[in-house]
């Protein structure tokens, strides 16, 4: 079993960033490759396509915390600042080496026993020496009960001790950052909630694949009809909501639809206050033989 930090190997770093209205920054315009509307907007964005549109404000990046790459960090805040972007950093606690990952009570008991103490340790304190503002998502889609993460549909209790004792160890190191609490944003959810003094923004994902909704809903599902539920679970507890993974793929007036919606600031979500698009393809296969979609701005239109 993998616990040890390896910073030798890189593990790639992607694009994406979040600035939110607690960083301070306003949204610039006009847009390139950003949808329009007045919601601030971020990206992952690895391959660069939104690299000179001037409207993200948020840079997100996808790190595991094994075999990390400590200084793709640098290059994520240098590029980040030359946009004039804020991080948002998804920490992923396992190694992205399939054949090499731990088992979900592996991680579990390593967490609780401070195996992993280091890792984080390590991490955060490189957060600390960035010059961007710093958002960390640590473990998210935790209710998320499909089997793709190994620190997901765990006991809630379990989780919330997991959860606590990293911020805890992040914070030490890194005062200064912000913390995410990620769910997917299903009913349940709430169960995982580790407390207001452990949480700052609450992040969602919602993606649109037009393929499924048919054949799963009986038709066209639209960006408000996925987002409400989840939105107002995740409102609930008063913070700020973020879409911290959005994507959609289907034929062009789904997706038209799509992009005319994902930033309008709707009165219904008055606490939404930033959306951030994966630009990349679906890492991990849809269940049903649904593949896994291309949600690449330039893929995302189907024939």
């Amino acid at each position: 079993m993998k616990t040890k930090l390896n910073v030798t190997r890189a593990a790639g770093h992607g694009a994406g960033i979040l600035a939110l209205a607690l960083s301070g920054m306003l949204v610039a315009a006009p847009a390139l490759a950003a949808p329009p509307g007045t919601v601030p907007f971020g990206a992952y964005d690895p391959e660069g396509t939104f690299a000179n549109d001037p409207v993200p404000i948020i840079e997100h990046v996808f790190l595991p915390w094994e075999d990390v790459f400590l200084p793709s960090l640098t290059d994520a805040d240098a590029y980040a600042l030359a946009r004039n972007r804020a991080l948002l950093i998804t920490l992923e606690p396992w190694t992205w080496s399939r054949s090499e990952r731990n088992t979900p009570e592996f991680l579990r008991e390593g967490i609780r026993n401070g195996i992993y103490d280091v890792n984080m340790r390590t991490i955060c304190g490189v957060f600390n020496t960035l010059q961007s503002p710093v958002t960390l998502r640590w473990a998210h889609e935790m209710d998320d009960d499909n089997g793709q993460f190994i620190w997901a549909g765990w006991q809630p209790a379990d989780y919330i001790e997991a959860y606590r004792h990293m911020i805890d160890i992040c914070r030490a190191v890194a005062p200064n950052i912000t913390v995410m609490w990620s769910p997917l944003g299903d009913e349940g959810m709430e169960l995982y909630y580790p407390g207001d003094e452990y949480v700052d923004l609450v992040g969602l994902s919602v993606f649109g694949l037009q393929a499924w909704d048919q054949a799963k809903y009986g038709g066209d599902r639209s960006f408000t009809d996925i987002l409400t539920p989840r939105y107002n679970r995740a409102a609930s507890f008063g913070k700020p909501v973020v879409v911290a993974e959005l994507g959609y793929v289907g034929k062009a007036p789904y997706v038209e639809a799509w992009e005319n919606s994902v930033r309008v600031a709707y009165p219904e979500y008055p606490n939404l206050v930033g959306v951030v698009y994966f630009n990349f393809p679906e890492v991990y296969a849809w269940p049903d033989g649904f593949g896994r979609p291309d949600w690449r701005v330039e893929h995302r239109v189907l024939p």
